[in-house]
């Protein structure tokens, strides 16, 4: 059984088939992204969006279509976690440059990328509640290790489909911008003294987020 990943990003799928012992394939779906302030939410919802458009797809044989979705972003730790899931967003508008600027002056530069890998195959799994608000939940958090291999399951509440998430993340801080490589947050991110602009793709990828968050995934898919 094939495991489509959704997006239009072959370099993605390249990943994927480094840490996944699978028939990995490009699924190119343009879901409507919701906007929430955690990116677990935003994931199992597209990994939901893209699970019922593959069971729909005339290039899909039969109701077991596992579909895989990531979502990620730049954390500023002082910044309230901004620019987050809105990373994309505020590259476009604001720039990265700025973005740095602003964790510079106010002296808040410690910072991660992180990246939720959601997978929906259409089956039950045990539940644990997704990310709700942010603020209603302060303080009362699951802890890293449990989100880490979260799975949310809203079937009670409101009829909807599973989702396994698995999550990847980088620390780092937020530098002058270096290095000539990568794309978007790269060049002001700095994660053991090397930006991710100055490092080359192999490096990149010895560390990257969504490697890491793949990994995990890796693991619990293997007995799937």
């Amino acid at each position: 059984m094939s495991l489509r990943y959704v997006t239009t990003n072959e370099g993605k799928i390249a990943e994927a088939l480094e840490y996944l012992d699978a028939d990995v394939v490009q699924f190119d779906y343009d879901y409507a992204e919701i906007q929430a302030p955690e990116l677990e939410s935003i994931a199992a919802h597209g990994a939901r969006a893209a699970f019922r458009a593959a069971r729909r797809s005339d290039t899909v044989d039969g109701t077991d279509t596992p579909v895989v979705v990531d979502d990620a972003g730049l954390f500023v730790e002082g910044l309230d976690g901004f620019p987050g899931p809105y990373s994309s967003y505020v590259d476009d508008t604001l720039g990265v440059e700025r973005v740095g600027e602003l964790a510079r002056e106010a002296d808040a530069t410690r910072a991660q990328f992180r990246c939720v890998l959601a997978y929906c195959d259409g089956d039950g799994f045990e539940a644990t509640p997704e990310p709700v608000d942010r603020e209603a939940r302060r303080g009362q958090d699951l802890s890293a290790d449990t989100r880490d291999a979260a799975t949310t399951d809203d079937t009670v509440a409101g009829g909807e489909l599973p989702v396994k998430l698995f999550v990847g993340s980088v620390p780092g801080r937020i530098v002058e911008p270096r290095g000539d490589g990568g794309f978007g947050y790269d060049p002001i991110f700095e994660h053991d003294g090397t930006t991710l602009a100055e490092m080359s793709p192999t490096e990149k990828n010895a560390i990257s987020h969504r490697g890491r968050a793949l990994a995990k995934f890796a693991d619990w898919y293997a007995g799937r």
